[in-house]
C-alpha cells in the first residue's frame, strides 16, 4: 500500500478544532521542531503556558512519561482546584504521544470516564504541525466543549512557544 500525500495548510497558523461530537481534531502549526514541542507539552514547563488569567491555570504538573507512565495536574478555575490526569498508552519522542485523560472529579456530562488523547507531532517546513485527537466521550456536550478547550490551549502552546525563542 503506498503512502498518501497530505497538503499541509503551513499558511494557517492558527487552531483549529473540529468535533463531531465524540472526536475531536485539533491542529496548529508551531514554529519550533518537535522536539521543542514534544518538551513544551508533557514536561513541567506545561505550568508556563497552559492556561491564561480569567480562563484557567494548569499547576503541579507531574508526569513519568514513558509507556504505562502516569500524569497528573492540577486545573485552577475560579478559585477551585481541579485534578487530571491519566496513563501514557504510546511514546514515540518526538513524534507521537498517546495518552488517556479523565477528571478526578464530575466533570459535567462526563465525570470521571477516561478519554484519550493522541498527539501526532510532524515537522514541515515553518516547524511542527500539531495534530490532537481527543475521543471516547460518549456524550456530544463534553466534546464540544473540549473542542474550543484544544483550539485555545493550541493558540497558547503555538504563542508561547514564537515567543521563547
Amino acid at each position: 500500500m503506498s503512502a498518501v500525500s497530505v497538503p499541509v495548510p503551513v499558511n494557517h497558523p492558527e487552531a483549529r478544532a473540529v468535533t463531531d461530537g465524540d472526536i475531536i481534531l485539533a491542529t496548529v502549526n508551531v514554529a519550533a521542531p518537535p522536539e521543542r514541542v514534544f518538551r513544551a507539552l508533557f514536561s513541567d514547563e506545561t505550568e508556563r503556558w497552559w492556561g491564561a488569567p480569567g480562563v484557567y491555570q494548569i499547576e503541579a504538573w507531574k508526569a513519568d512519561v514513558r509507556a504505562g507512565g502516569t500524569w497528573s495536574l492540577l486545573v485552577r478555575k475560579d478559585g477551585s482546584a481541579l485534578p487530571a490526569g491519566g496513563e501514557f498508552l504510546q511514546v514515540e519522542r518526538p513524534t507521537r504521544l498517546v495518552q488517556t485523560r479523565r477528571y478526578d472529579f464530575d466533570y459535567p456530562n462526563l465525570g470521571r470516564r477516561a478519554t484519550k488523547v493522541t498527539f501526532q507531532l510532524a515537522p514541515i517546513e515553518s516547524g511542527t504541525l500539531v495534530t490532537v485527537r481527543h475521543e471516547d466521550f460518549g456524550h456530544s456536550q463534553p466534546a464540544y466543549e473540549h473542542a474550543a478547550g484544544w483550539e485555545r490551549m493550541l493558540e497558547w502552546l503555538a504563542a508561547y512557544l514564537k515567543e521563547a525563542k
